[in-house]
């Protein structure tokens, strides 16, 4: 009986250790792409007034290296908002960038990395008739979790950012900002997806 016991604990043993070293916890490496990205949308009323906004922002990025990925993402969007049966904003947005991203433990499971990016982005006012041109640069910190083999999840928190914007009539002058600290508004949530 004490011999069934023992071979049966060893094994037990056996097939956990193999089932733990078969088990991947994700992580990237040289010559990985991860595809990932947002979508916002928003509706808010009160009385005859509302507002609805939506942005949908797809992004690819590629490991260069085991530590550094660079990468490129498009954004569209709208905002339209109503007082009564009047509209008083009827906006579209689309923008293109690219960003550069340092991760510390890339080939582990939870990784922190750093992006920096950069922006542009066109604004069209409908009502107003009035384009916008809007360059920005920024710096965020994030947070990269697997919870299988190719899907992570994806915390991003905005720490630096300028912009330069400026509408496209005669006489228009560029309206220049800077912010540093993140807040709640600058936190954004993804899954991605690892090829």
């Amino acid at each position: 009986m004490k011999k069934l016991l023992f071979t049966a604990l060893a094994v037990f043993a056996f097939v956990s250790v193999n089932a733990q070293e078969d088990a991947s916890t994700g992580g990237f490496s040289n010559g990985d792409v991860f595809i990932t990205g947002s979508l916002t949308f928003g509706s808010e009323k009160l009385d005859d007034d509302k507002a609805n906004t939506f942005e949908i922002a797809p992004r690819v990025g590629f490991f260069v290296s085991d530590n550094i990925a660079v990468g490129a993402e498009l954004a569209f969007g709208s905002a339209k908002a109503e007082s009564g049966s009047t509209d008083v904003v009827d906006m579209s947005t689309f923008g293109v960038g690219a960003f550069g991203r340092y991760y510390f433990t890339p080939a582990n499971q939870f990784s922190l990395f750093g992006q920096l990016g950069l922006g542009y982005e066109s604004m069209d006012n409908k009502l107003a008739d009035v384009k916008t041109d809007v360059i920005s640069a920024s710096f965020a910190g994030g947070l990269n979790y697997f919870v299988s083999d190719n899907f992570s999840i994806e915390a991003l928190v905005g720490v630096l950012g300028y912009s330069s914007s400026k509408p496209d009539f005669d006489g228009a002058e560029a309206t220049n900002s800077f912010a540093f600290g993140g807040d709640w508004t600058n936190v954004s949530f993804g899954v991605n997806y690892k090829f």
